[in-house]
């Protein structure tokens, strides 16, 4: 038998259902991630996130990651 829990995510303290038992139909396999997204999630947070808080994340690392990239165009281009 699935073992399902209610959890608190500890990103938002919303509560979800964990599914661990049955991964498949787990509210966080509708959120698809690569390694360095789940890296990413993995150093800042210990036990899982809800899957909208997961969405999150991910569209944060990119925000990230884009704004370091410009800032370091940015960082060229007054250089010279």
């Amino acid at each position: 038998m699935p073992h399902h829990e209610i959890k608190k995510c500890p990103r938002c303290t919303n509560a979800f259902e964990c599914k661990v038992g049955n991964i498949i139909q787990c509210q966080c396999s509708e959120v698809k991630l690569n390694d360095k997204e789940r890296e990413y999630i993995d150093d800042k947070y210990i036990d899982c996130l809800c899957k909208y808080c997961m969405k999150d994340m991910k569209r944060e690392m990119h925000y990230n990651n884009l704004k370091n990239k410009i800032n370091s165009l940015l960082g060229i281009f007054k250089s010279k």
